[in-house]
């Protein structure tokens, strides 16, 4: 058994957090058996209070008072960056579009320890969400359709959950500090997507001027109603389109039902909250949990009460981020640790034609995906197959080789991933096929995507894993 440290943070539009966790592993087979390492505990040790994200512009954050609210927190929790194993920095909501997020996760780099650094896209932060706040484990749990709605100070993303299985995800320029107000309720700034809502139900918002409760009220209850049509319980109207978040995929449930329901983020702690003061904050978050509360949503769909509300997004940073490779595998162990590196996928097709012993094309591909990615390594990922033949093996593995010398610069490592259980027999034929002339690492069990990056720790329990972390670094 082994313990990691884990730290995820969150910069969101209006809070930012921090959480500690001990993620756990062990081997679960016997003394004579093939080892199988898995994760089987995850726990949150420390939690930071919530913070409000600094700005020093509505469009800058404040990249050294974020670095001194972490730095103030580790100290709090009893942690240097050298007891970090693994975890996650992430600009998100509308944070994640301010102009300088790229170079406030520049300044936390090398920081707050060897983990990750990224920015979430609107997608990888749906699903991170719905982890975090217990909607995935549900499913799981229940076999049952379980979406789940974060919504915080900018966006609101949506995942389905389907027995444990991402089905589909999304994300709207819903929330509740998408209209801020001064104490006498005069508006301060309104967002390009409130202000949409706004003129659809005919309500005029401008800044310094007024705004009454009342129209207020009626642009909180548009946007519920336009969740509702996110789920495809109202007919959908051309402002939902206008209003979908940048960079993000359409929520698409797939001819299922719904079976529950679950609410996170800063607002979903206003729609069960005693608010005398409906502008408690100088938002309309309170206004826009009573909406929901209130609206189609929470009266058609049964809902489960989530383990973290405004806390979801950092709780699945810090606990959810981090997987571990399969258990045979093949690497050279000073290649550890490797950090955003970008991942080319190769579709079925791509991958049979390495099978069959063909190199060119790929080299091809490889060129082309590094000149597009501006960089001089990546990561190979492969379905794999189950149960192949030796020879098939040995075809992949020379087709690899070739392709990786012909394109890659001298030096550069073959790194390789695959779905399938099959690393440790292909990193030994793609090692003899190198001919030392390349480091390898090939490691199974990890399933990433076209864009996405990878990054790879030291590994763990004396050799057998390694702890991966796969990511999207998105900027809008």
């Amino acid at each position: 058994m082994a313990d990691i440290l884990s730290v995820g943070i969150d910069i969101g539009t209006s809070t930012t957090q921090l959480v500690f966790s001990r993620i756990t592993m062990e081997n679960t087979t016997g003394y004579f058996s093939v080892p199988r390492v898995s994760i089987v505990e995850k726990a949150v040790i420390y939690k930071s209070p919530v913070l409000l994200t600094p700005l020093t512009t509505p469009v800058l954050i404040d990249g050294q008072a974020i670095r001194d609210i972490v730095a103030d927190q580790y100290r709090q929790a009893g942690f240097t960056p050298q007891d970090v194993d693994t975890g996650a920095v992430i600009i998100t909501g509308e944070s994640a579009r301010k102009e300088n997020a790229a170079a406030v996760l520049e300044q936390l780099s090398g920081f707050a320890g060897e983990f990750v650094v990224s920015t979430a896209g609107p997608d990888l932060e749906s699903i991170i969400a719905g982890k975090g706040s217990g909607a995935f484990q549900y499913s799981l749990d229940n076999a049952c359709a379980t979406v789940n709605l974060d919504i915080g100070g900018g966006t609101t993303n949506l995942v389905l959950f389907d027995s444990g299985s991402v089905v589909s995800k999304g994300c709207l320029d819903i929330g509740g500090r998408l209209i801020r107000l001064r104490p006498d309720r005069t508006v301060e700034r309104v967002s390009p997507a409130a202000q949409a809502v706004a003129q659809a139900v005919g309500v005029t918002l401008t800044p310094g001027q007024p705004a009454a409760l009342e129209e207020l009220t009626k642009i909180t209850d548009k946007m519920a109603e336009l969740l509702a049509q996110a789920l495809y319980l109202l007919p959908q109207e051309p402002l939902l389109r206008a209003i979908q978040t940048p960079e993000s995929t359409w929520l698409d449930l797939e001819g299922r039902k719904i079976h529950r329901i679950c609410f996170s983020g800063g607002v979903a702690d206003c729609m069960a909250g005693d608010f005398p003061d409906p502008i408690p904050y100088g938002d309309i978050g309170v206004l826009l949990g009573r909406s929901i509360a209130s609206g189609l949503l929470a009266k058609t769909i049964p809902a489960i009460q989530g383990t973290e509300t405004i806390r979801a997004t950092v709780v699945g940073a810090g606990t959810y981020t981090t997987t571990i490779s399969g258990s045979t595998i093949t690497y050279a162990r000073e290649l550890f640790p490797l950090k955003n590196i970008p991942a080319l996928k190769l579709s079925p097709p791509e991958q049979d034609r390495c099978f069959a012993g063909e190199s060119a094309p790929l080299a091809e591909q490889i060129r082309w995906f590094l000149d597009q990615s501006s960089a001089d390594r990546l990561i190979l990922a492969l379905p794999g197959r189950a149960d192949p033949s030796y020879g098939e093996l040995q075809h992949l593995a020379s087709s690899l080789a070739q392709a990786l010398d012909q394109a890659l610069p001298p030096g550069a490592p073959a790194l390789v991933v695959l779905e399938q259980d099959i690393a440790k027999a292909l990193g030994l034929l793609l090692e003899d096929a190198l001919a030392g002339r390349r480091k390898v690492a090939c490691i199974d069990g990890i399933q990433v995507e076209q864009g996405d990056y990878v990054d790879l720790g030291r590994p763990v329990m004396n050799g057998l894993v390694i702890p991966v972390v796969v990511k999207t670094l998105l900027f809008g």
